[in-house]
């Protein structure tokens, strides 16, 4: 287990991630007047606070793990598409403001607002059903043979082969519905095809590095959508 990362550094990297986002969502509306913003903080970062602090309890090493993202990066692709990810979600958190609040262009009916906040609670849930249920679910692409990696064949794995980004994708897709944003829909449909480039490598690599992976793909047939791919 990697001991580079203190509990207190986590924390402290998990406040400044705080101000960052919020500094994206209301300085892009110039104003803290903003109900959804709001909402959008609390629901969001509530999310990732419980998801935290459960790790931290019951698999404390995983958490570091995901903490040192950049250090865990090997792979020269993953590099490129982290960066994209890191890139985008700027856009993707800062557009809304400038669009729904400063200039107003965008006018997204209530119920579809609703529809994204609800789309980000499920996209947490189905999250954090991963991490409860693979010890080993990296933020990188990864074999951790040093942890006994092994491959995962239950809960959310019983139906699609990348559960996580299923997650990643659908809360992306909600958090322009849920801020009422169209405009914001253009950085979240880039950031999900880069997700889906990130999950067609990885299963590759998985195939040919991961013992049981190339079985496990022959029952579970599809990698995120259950029919389709």
């Amino acid at each position: 287990m990697s001991s580079d990362i203190s509990p207190l550094e986590i924390v402290i990297r998990s406040i400044i991630g705080l101000g960052i986002f919020c500094a994206l969502i209301f300085g892009g509306a110039g104003t803290f007047a903003w109900p959804e913003g709001w909402l959008y903080i609390v629901v969001q970062a509530g999310s990732w606070t419980y998801m935290v602090l459960w790790l931290e309890k019951y698999n404390p090493e995983l958490l570091k793990e995901r903490a040192e993202l950049w250090k865990r990066v090997t792979k020269p692709w993953d590099k490129v598409i982290v960066i994209l990810l890191m890139v985008g979600f700027i856009p993707l958190i800062g557009l809304p403001g400038i669009d729904v609040i400063r200039y107003r262009w965008s006018k997204i009916p209530l119920v579809f607002e609703i529809l994204g906040f609800v789309g980000i609670l499920v996209s947490s849930g189905l999250m954090f059903w991963v991490l409860k249920i693979n010890p080993y679910s990296s933020a990188a692409v990864e074999i951790q043979r040093d942890r006994g990696h092994k491959t995962i064949t239950t809960g959310p794995y019983k139906y699609v082969r990348h559960p996580m980004y299923v997650g990643a994708i659908l809360n992306m897709i909600s958090i322009p519905l849920a801020l009422g944003s169209l405009i914001a829909f253009i950085p979240a449909i880039l950031m999900t095809v880069v997700i889906v480039v990130r999950t067609y490598l990885e299963d590759k690599t998985l195939h040919h590095e991961l013992d049981g992976y190339a079985e496990y793909a022959d029952t579970v047939k599809y990698r995120l959508v259950p029919g389709v791919w």
